[in-house]
């Protein structure tokens, strides 16, 4: 009799164990307080509220004293962008910004979309909010929320939104496309209190587009905006359709992972590795270790200290410039780091990566969002999140010069229902605006699978 009590026993341990390992986990979030002291008494605010970008006289008279006073300091000989921006080049940029950029001009150009402001959980929430124009009658659009990262902002967006939202193709979806600041960056308020990580930017995403009307929708996001979306598909698995990320570097790393690296070079077919993720990923120890090593110094001052180097960063507009546009270029090509003038050009207009830089500068938000660092690598690289599967269809594109090259194979370890795994042709970290094109065909594509169009 004990024996079968004890077989019947191990026997239900182990279904109990193997039905819990089975069950998709859902990222569990309570609400929180960002605002100023505590909250009040008479709940949420929920209006919704227009809001225009501006600019006055003082602030660019302001501006352009801080760049008359800057002090230049010449590059070593022959350094190029391996010491960061060369100086020599930033004082061609600055000229520019200081003499040619029409700041009225890009102010115009951002408010050529409708921007708003809602406060939740005590912050005001900034975002662009763009509906098709033409609908083809008995059609509706595809909600979609774009978020960007860090040293990114929403205007990244602005090259694929009138590509989403009025497709020249008419077998193409026609997208309801929302982009949000983080809070922190850009137009969003900044938390009052610690503890603001991506889990926290998640929710709060989610009660926008809850707000806005939406039951469903697909997200899209690459940097802290691929984490942010990662978060909201792990919170919401049944609201959020499908997941489309241009980054997605192995938050925990495992077995098949470390296999991988270790026997892919000599037994590539093995772990499904192409020629092209042979020759990203090899010599292993220059590609995955040194490689990270030169780029991710910045990464460490802004999970530790974001408050002392950002001080000097949000006095200065030419520092605040090096700071941000040197990521543009060597994030955009590491080869770019051989060049006199980075590339910085080869990709990007000067109006369109200065107007990026005025809005850090504007709105003050450089500590803000560099703190974002401290708030998620400060809880250590063993949060819930990073532990948990992706259940969401999701989509990846992969660029040829993103920063870390991420095969299927370590994909699929997080993302459990990956649709498309697409090599790119061309581009880097900044891809949304880089290549808005690509992005979008891509978008298309891995959204039609699910739509069944």
């Amino acid at each position: 009799m004990f024996t079968e009590v004890l077989v019947g026993l191990v026997i239900g341990g182990l279904i109990f164990f193997f039905v819990q390992r089975s069950r998709k986990q859902v990222l569990k979030r309570e609400d929180g307080w960002w605002g100023t002291g505590a909250p009040p008494d008479d709940g949420e605010d929920f209006n919704i509220r227009p809001f225009q970008v501006t600019t006055n006289n003082e602030e660019l008279e302001d501006l352009h004293r801080r760049i008359d006073q800057t002090r230049s300091v010449p590059s070593l000989e022959d350094s190029q962008f391996h010491y960061g921006f060369n100086s020599h080049y930033l004082q061609k940029v600055v000229s520019y910004w200081r003499h040619d950029f029409d700041w009225r001009r890009q102010v115009d150009k951002l408010n050529q979309y409708p921007h708003f402001k809602t406060n939740i959980e005590g912050i005001d929430v900034h975002y662009v909010h763009v509906k098709p124009k033409n609908l083809p009658e008995g059609t509706s659009a595809v909600p979609l929320i774009m978020v960007h990262g860090w040293p990114g902002s929403f205007y990244e967006f602005y090259g694929m939104i009138p590509l989403l939202t009025e497709p020249a193709d008419p077998d193409d979806l026609a997208f309801e496309v929302v982009c949000p600041s983080i809070p922190g960056y850009g137009y969003s308020e900044a938390p009052h209190k610690k503890g603001f990580d991506s889990v926290c930017a998640a929710h709060i995403f989610h009660k926008l587009m809850k707000r806005l009307g939406f039951q469903q929708f697909y997200a899209h996001g690459g940097d802290w905006g691929w984490q942010i979306t990662t978060n909201m598909a792990q919170m919401e698995p049944k609201i959020v359709k499908g997941l489309h990320v241009n980054f997605a570097p192995p938050s925990k790393p495992g077995l098949p992972m470390m296999l991988s690296v270790a026997l892919g070079r000599r037994f590539p077919k093995l772990f499904g590795f192409t020629d092209a993720d042979v020759q990203r990923l090899y010599p292993a120890v220059d590609k995955l270790v040194v490689e990270s090593i030169k780029e991710s110094g910045y990464m460490h001052i802004q999970a530790t200290k974001p408050d002392t180097a950002g001080r000097g960063l949000n006095d200065s507009p030419v520092g605040l410039a090096a700071y941000i546009l040197e990521k543009f270029s060597t994030w955009t090509d590491n080869s770019f780091r051989n060049l006199d003038d980075g590339g910085l050009t080869r990709k990007f207009s000067l109006d369109d990566l200065l107007t990026n830089v005025m809005i850090y500068w504007t709105s003050g938000c450089i500590i803000s969002s560099m703190r974002f660092y401290k708030e998620n690598f400060g809880k250590g690289l063993n949060q819930p999140h990073a532990k948990m599967p992706v259940h969401v269809p999701t989509g990846f594109a992969c660029f040829p010069n993103e920063l870390m090259h991420t095969p299927k194979l370590w994909v699929k370890q997080k993302y459990r229902k990956l649709k498309t795994y697409t090599p790119m042709a061309r581009g880097g970290h900044f891809a949304a605006m880089e290549e808005p094109q690509l992005m979008v065909q891509d978008i298309q594509t891995f959204i039609k699978t699910l739509e069944k169009k």
